[in-house]
């Protein structure tokens, strides 16, 4: 049975100062007996200075260079020997008890290998979060959304989502693993950079029997884009090409017929880029492709290394369900 020590809860920052001065006292308050590092990306702002006097009871990890969440967290966990991690993001506030339904999910089932908590919005604290909400599926063609997200339609927090249940994906925004499932995964996907990469994890997860599952009764709340805006056209790029990366690496059969689709689906949002007059979004999603046409041969040669499960869908086509259905909800 796992307990507080058990846990290892991983911060990693890159110049986030200001948000480690508003946030760590919420975790460091709220967190029993659980051990709590910064994972720092090279920052330059004293981040590193600011934690070892404040707050001298947290490990610091002092990665070389800035590789991004995907490289930073994998080159940070190699040296963490807790049984559970907790990746965190810098820009959450975490509540009391926030870690005990997470440990009751762990323990409920020997299965479960990674777990998401209710991700609320830290502007709007009755609102859903958009990255991550009430726990996340994603759709034959590879497109993600969440219960309490679809699209850039959040829901309201209700108590409609206060259950312990399987999902598809957990938000990297706080997101628990059990530390052996994330080594016997070989970590993050470091092409990622940032985006997704919690997604694809969890795919590869899936298809080798692990379970994620999600807890409505553990609450955070998350600033969301503190370290890479949603008006930020990169941001774009990444999730683009990212979602494409997760689908052909991972998807159970016709990977080529789905493969086009998707490609033709994002052409049409990148025309809608146009018409809307955001020239540089409509560039980031032809530079996604680009960069997806580049990273075929290496994406084809590690879909052939691993297994692959059907039936990881819940709605054939998210795009359909919105835009055409007109359905708002999960």
């Amino acid at each position: 049975m796992y307990d507080y020590k058990d846990i290892a809860i991983v911060i990693l920052n890159w110049n986030g100062k200001l948000l480690l001065q508003q946030f760590l006292p919420s975790v460091t308050a709220f967190s029993g007996d659980a051990k709590v590092y910064v994972a720092d990306n090279a920052s330059t702002d004293n981040s590193v200075g600011f934690v070892t006097s404040h707050y001298p009871q947290i490990d610091i990890i002092i990665n070389s260079t800035n590789g991004g969440y995907a490289k930073g967290y994998n080159d940070a966990l190699k040296h963490i020997k807790e049984p559970l991690l907790c990746l965190l993001n810098s820009d959450i506030e975490v509540t009391k008890n926030w870690l005990q339904p997470i440990l009751t999910a762990f323990n409920s089932d020997a299965k479960t290998a990674i777990v998401q908590p209710k991700i609320l919005d830290f502007k709007n604290k009755s609102n859903f979060e958009y990255a991550g909400a009430a726990g996340g599926f994603i759709d034959k063609y590879g497109y993600p959304y969440c219960r309490g997200r679809i699209f850039d339609t959040v829901e309201i927090d209700k108590g409609q989502y206060n259950d312990l249940t399987d999902i598809f994906w957990a938000s990297g925004a706080c997101f628990f693993i059990k530390n052996k499932a994330f080594k016997d995964l070989n970590g993050f996907d470091e092409t990622y950079f940032a985006h997704m990469e919690e997604i694809d994890l969890c795919w590869r997860a899936f298809n080798n029997d692990y379970k994620t599952k999600y807890t409505g009764t553990s609450e955070v709340y998350h600033v969301g884009g503190a370290t890479l805006s949603t008006t930020n056209p990169k941001k774009t790029y990444l999730n683009f090409r990212n979602s494409l990366f997760t689908l052909v690496k991972n998807t159970d059969k016709h990977v080529f017929i789905r493969t086009v689709i998707r490609m033709k689906l994002d052409g049409i949002a990148a025309l809608r880029f146009l018409i809307q007059r955001k020239p540089l979004y409509f560039l980031a999603v032809l530079k996604a492709h680009f960069s997806f046409y580049k990273n075929l041969p290496k994406l084809l040669a590690q879909r052939k290394k691993t297994p692959k499960k059907a039936n990881y869908f819940k709605i054939k086509s998210v795009v359909w369900y919105y835009f055409i259905a007109k359905n708002r909800t999960f």
